[in-house]
């Protein structure tokens, strides 16, 4: 196994039974996604009552006194699953919550929960440095990574993915900015960054309409697809384009359903179209309180900043009657914030965004194949601004569109088809084993090391178009799985090498420059009472790592991996028993394959 670069390899006997139970399971990881699925019957069966109907118990619309849906407890199988859908990972305790509250009810308290937000890094006294040289001359070596870089976010991202009680909205966060994707590979300022992502966690359960006109203004995004001072003399079209094809409404006509309209693409827009949204979207600079030692430029503009919403600059915008989508029409004279707004009217009034924001939503959430008749339920939802009680009635509210992506039956379907789930990403697998083996992380290994190895540096992505495409095909089969497009045969073993750096290395240890610094390593030593028995030892992992037994000779392997070590005089053996089982359990393809 190839080793971190930070740290020696140092190769982790487990005996021949372990070797064939880890080739047996790592051989599956990047099999098709049929190839995934079931679970062996086991020993430590769950005998909760399951839900009753489609909706995942009652949905959201039966309210006790306090107006949240009624406790109705659920299985075990489907509080894992769920965990999986809405959190970055099972943990035992969360397992537990979920099975006593039930979906509906816990899905309805994470929206109301205290919300997390990401905290480090330097302000905006990066772009209001007029001095002589550079801002970073006498600031240290870590200056470009405090002020300018997004790894202060990762930090805060991974704390907040394996430690934050408000999980919910994390991941729906964490999708939204999968879609409305901004870099730090083509932007740079910490705090703007910062500013951006808690703009997406602020309005993860509010409405879409509201994070298109916060995209829209935000200087981040301005500065990254160039519409920050653009000008009505020769507009840049970089922006309006990536609104109309990335972040509303997609490039083919959908139905509600999100199959193409007739059957094949026909084109939603045509460039005349992108044209109009780009003279549409003139005028607006920097908000103020930058500034340079040489001014700001162009005359008449703000100089760089990113503290609050970009301003107008009436100068600079097109004024001319301009017509749009969804029959939309700018008249002459118009300023820039009416026009924004009649822009953000066109999108959210057009077929096509329910759909294809529905559908993308549900894929980074439950699926990379939902039925078209799971899709028209989720569309529904967006449309109608209600699901079973979430939501306010207006159109593109997130609370309505998320809670029916996950209450769907779809997604709480304990027996799923074999072309339901998808691949676990690599910053999910990251979180997800940390939080399932009671671990802690400061997020420092996560982003050059472990992110750039796993190919998903979160706030990096290569371009606007996210780390990988929505539709990217699983070859040999008519199937789609995103996150596919970042995963290979290295990929599959770096995943096992990173559960055998939590379990086996050690983890890291705190690196002193980096603010409350704890490193990243797992506590196994809850597991410890179970290790006298492999059997329980593996079931109770593989609970908590799938929501059932293993597959019977997956299980069977691994047992026996398990009780190859022998009793000794110091108990040693216990405690390589939890090593080895928590290794093979969270390399097995069951677990990075989510169905």
């Amino acid at each position: 196994m190839e080793a971190g670069p930070t740290h020696s390899c140092r190769r982790v006997t487990l005996g021949t039974h372990a070797y064939r139970a880890q080739r047996h399971l790592a051989l599956g990881l990047a099999a098709l996604l049929a190839a995934c699925g079931g679970g062996g019957s086991g020993s430590g069966s769950d005998t909760a009552p399951p839900q009753q109907g489609g909706s995942g118990g009652g949905g959201g619309g039966t309210g006790s006194g306090s107006g949240l849906p009624q406790a109705q407890p659920t299985t075990l199988r489907d509080a894992v699953r769920l965990a999986d859908q809405a959190s970055f990972g099972p943990t035992e305790a969360l397992i537990e919550e979920i099975r006593t509250q039930g979906p509906a009810r816990w899905i309805a308290l994470q929206m109301s929960a205290p919300r997390s937000r990401y905290t480090s890094g330097g302000n905006g006294a990066v772009h209001q440095y007029t001095g002589s040289g550079s801002f970073c001359d006498g600031r240290g070596p870590n200056c470009w990574r405090d002020w300018s870089s997004s790894i202060p976010l990762v930090w805060d991202f991974y704390r907040n993915a394996v430690e934050k009680p408000d999980q919910l909205r994390q991941r729906v966060a964490f999708a939204l900015q999968q879609i409305v994707v901004v870099s730090n590979l083509e932007v740079e300022g910490t705090y703007g960054l910062r500013n951006y992502h808690n703009m997406l966690l602020d309005e993860a359960f509010g409405n879409y309409r509201n994070v298109l006109r916060k995209v829209a203004l935000s200087p981040v995004m301005g500065d990254y697809l160039d519409n920050v001072n653009n000008d009505k003399a020769a507009p840049n079209e970089n922006f309006a384009r990536e609104l109309l094809q990335l972040f509303s409404i997609g490039t083919c006509q959908l139905n509600a359903d999100g199959t193409l309209k007739g059957g094949s693409c026909q084109p939603t827009y045509d460039n005349e179209t992108v044209r109009a949204y780009a003279y549409a979207l003139t005028g607006w600079t920097y908000p103020p309180g930058g500034a340079t030692p040489w001014g700001c430029w162009p005359r008449g503009t703000n100089c760089r900043y990113y503290e609050g919403d970009m301003v107008p600059v009436e100068a600079f915008h097109d004024t001319q009657p301009r017509t749009l989508l969804s029959g939309v029409s700018l008249p002459a004279g118009h300023t820039a914030p009416q026009a924004l707004e009649a822009v953000l009217d066109s999108l959210m009034q057009h077929p096509n965004i329910a759909p294809f924001i529905g559908k993308q939503l549900i894929q980074h959430l439950v699926t990379s194949n939902p039925s078209p008749a799971y899709v028209q339920r989720v569309a529904s939802a967006f449309a109608s601004g209600r699901f079973q009680g979430f939501g306010n009635g207006q159109r593109g509210d997130l609370r309505a569109t998320v809670a029916a992506i996950l209450l769907d039956p779809e997604a709480r379907n304990e027996s799923p088809g074999n072309d339901f789930g998808r691949l676990r990403e690599p910053a999910q697998v990251m979180a997800g084993v940390l939080r399932a083996l009671n671990g802690r992380t400061d997020g420092d290994a996560l982003g050059w090391w472990w992110g750039d190895t796993l190919r998903q540096h979160v706030f990096r992505a290569p371009s606007v178009f996210n780390f990988y495409p929505p539709d990217y095909p699983v070859p040999g089969t008519g199937l789609v799985g995103p996150a596919f497009g970042i995963h290979n045969a290295n990929g599959a073993l770096q995943r096992i090498n990173y559960v055998n750096y939590l379990v086996n290395w050690g983890g890291s240890q705190p690196n002193g420059s980096v603010p409350d610094a704890i490193g990243t390593k797992v506590d196994l030593s809850p597991f410890d009472a179970d290790a006298e028995d492999p059997a329980r030892l593996v079931d109770r992992l593989s609970r908590l790592a799938l929501g059932q037994a293993l597959p019977p000779q997956a299980r069977s392997q691994v047992i026996n991996a398990v009780a190859a070590f022998n009793p000794t005089r110091d108990n040693s053996h216990l405690r390589n028993r939890v090593k080895t089982a928590a290794y093979l359990v969270f390399s097995a393809p069951q677990y990075h394959v989510i169905r």
